[in-house]
C-alpha cells in the first residue's frame, strides 16, 4: 500500500500532458492581423456549449471567448495547441505563452447565461472563435471533464445578417 501511495504522484506527473509546449517558429505579424481593429458592419452571433459523456448538454456560462484574426501565427498556434482537431480536451491542453502582441490583435466577450455571445462591427476577414467549458469530473474522478474548442468563421463585406456560429468541440 505505502509503494502504491509514493508511486501515485509519479504516474500523475507522468499523465500530465498540460507542460509547456513550444511554439511553431512561426513570427507573429500584426499587419496580417491588423484587420481585427477595423470598425466593420457585420456581427458574428454564436452559442458555445458541449456535452459530457453521458449526452448531457452543458453550456458555456460566463465563458471568455476570443475572436482572432486567422494570421499564419494564430494557424500555426491553432495547429499545434488543437493537433489538427477543433476540441482539445480539459487534461490535454497545453500551455503555449504567446507572442505578447498576438492578444492586443484580438477581441473578447463572454457568454450569457445560457451560453450565447455576440461580436459586433466585425470586419471582414477570416477569424477563429475560441472558448473553453472545463468542469470537475464526478466525484473521485482524477481529471476535470471538458476542454478548449473553436470554429471557423469568414466574415465577408456582403453579410447582411448575422453571422451564426456554434462552438460545441465537434
Amino acid at each position: 500500500m505505502r509503494r502504491a501511495a509514493l508511486l501515485l504522484p509519479l504516474l500523475l506527473a507522468a499523465c500530465n500532458t498540460t507542460q509547456q509546449a513550444a511554439l511553431p517558429a512561426t513570427p507573429f505579424n500584426a499587419s496580417e492581423a491588423a484587420y481585427i481593429k477595423a470598425a466593420g458592419k457585420a456581427t458574428i452571433e454564436g452559442h458555445a456549449f458541449l456535452k459530457d459523456k453521458s449526452g448531457t448538454v452543458k453550456v458555456a456560462a460566463g465563458e471568455v471567448v476570443r475572436l482572432v484574426p486567422a494570421s499564419s501565427y494564430a494557424q500555426a498556434r491553432f495547429a499545434h495547441f488543437y493537433g489538427g482537431a477543433k476540441f482539445v480536451p480539459a487534461a490535454s491542453i497545453p500551455k503555449i505563452e504567446p507572442d505578447p502582441n498576438y492578444a492586443a490583435y484580438t477581441r473578447t466577450t463572454k457568454t450569457e447565461s445560457n451560453g450565447r455571445f455576440t461580436f459586433d462591427k466585425v470586419a471582414p476577414g477570416h477569424y477563429y472563435v475560441t472558448t473553453q467549458l472545463i468542469w470537475e469530473g464526478k466525484e473521485g474522478a482524477l481529471f476535470k471533464q471538458g476542454g478548449a474548442f473553436y470554429e471557423d468563421v469568414t466574415v465577408s463585406s456582403a453579410d447582411a445578417e448575422p453571422v451564426k456560429v456554434v462552438l460545441s468541440g465537434n
